[in-house]
């Protein structure tokens, strides 16, 4: 009976280790907005530091499982009792110097990258201000005080770009994952992080502080593309006011003009220049509706203006009362915007 509770009692300590390690393991791939995808230097320091305490972590269990399987073979064949002062020598070792040794191993690697990720190794290029907001993020360039949007952060490939963070609410956390580590919003304090990507792509970001009902779609996405890309997409935030519109656009922004939309939203070179909800001014060109909340097309924005808690419940923009026959006017017009 003994030897077969051992025998058990070691399987289901094996098998608990496999199945932890097969449920780590799916954690491993890349993808968007994963940490072991790293394309920055930033979160290549993150990334680092997981695989490390990864391999401990792995060499402690295997460690101990080793362990356990000695001591229950031990015990099978032979019923001598050790003594205690016999295993002081085998408890400090394992016990007390090797998790030292590792502590400080930890310690000392955590605080090179802390100290490494306080600030690029070269000047930034860009700045970018960051405003949180229950549940989106409001975008400035401060080099360019007209150069606003939401929820979508271009930057040059190859160039580091400082991002400085503050909220309007509660607290929020900027994280892109495959860029840098997370840094808090915090209500009275400005604070910084930066970001580098070593190649194109689009980087999802996320809110990593709860912060209420739709906390789960505060989601930002960051683009890095070259520079003459980048210097384009930030000259277009101010588009020319004489720019030709189609007979429906015309009159969507005639419907945009006369309805409640003007008194929350702005579209720079109009007469709409409220800061109430984010700025629309390249609103079609962006690549989704409420922070991730849905994709951004024609069915969705147009359910979105006439009832947008269908799809985001709790967001502080109220249902709008636009007759169904300006509607598709109005998608048009904010459609042709970006």
């Amino acid at each position: 009976m003994r030897r077969s509770v051992s025998t058990r009692l070691l399987w289901a300590s094996a098998s608990a280790g496999v199945l932890a390690l097969v449920f780590s393991l799916t954690g491993c791939s890349g993808g968007q907005q994963s940490t072991l995808d790293a394309v920055g230097p930033g979160a290549r320091r993150t990334e680092g530091l997981w695989w490390l305490f990864f391999g401990i972590s792995m060499g402690i269990f295997v460690e101990v499982m080793a362990l356990l399987g000695w001591a229950l073979w031990r015990r099978r064949r032979s019923r001598v009792r050790i003594k205690d002062g016999d295993a002081v020598g085998f408890i400090s070792a394992l016990g007390v110097v090797v998790p030292l040794l590792i502590l400080i191993l930890v310690y000392g690697v955590g605080l090179r990258d802390l100290n490494a990720l306080a600030a690029p190794d070269d000047e930034p290029t860009v700045n970018v201000d960051v405003v949180g907001h229950r549940w989106w993020w409001e975008i400035h360039y401060p080099d360019r005080p007209q150069a606003v949007t939401a929820n979508e952060i271009h930057i040059p490939v190859g160039e580091s770009v400082r991002i400085r963070l503050t909220t309007a609410d509660v607290q929020h956390s900027f994280w892109v994952p495959q860029l840098m580590p997370k840094t808090d919003l915090i209500a009275g304090k400005v604070n910084s992080t930066w970001l580098r990507a070593d190649r194109p792509g689009r980087y999802r970001g996320q809110c990593a502080e709860y912060c209420g009902q739709q906390h789960a779609f505060m989601a930002l996405l960051v683009i890095a593309e070259s520079r003459p890309q980048f210097d384009s997409w930030l000259a277009g935030l101010v588009p020319p006011t004489d720019e030709p519109l189609t007979d429906a656009e015309q009159r969507g922004r005639a419907v945009f003009a006369r309805s409640a939309c003007a008194t929350c939203h702005t579209v720079r070179g109009t007469s709409a220049t409220a800061t109430v909800g984010p700025d629309l001014t390249n609103v079609g060109g962006r690549w989704s509706l409420g922070a991730g909340a849905a994709p951004n097309d024609p069915g969705h924005l147009g359910g979105w203006i006439v009832n947008s808690q269908t799809i985001k419940p709790g967001n502080a923009m109220p249902p709008q009362p636009v007759a169904p026959g300006d509607l598709p006017d109005l998608i048009a017009y904010l459609r042709s915007l970006g």
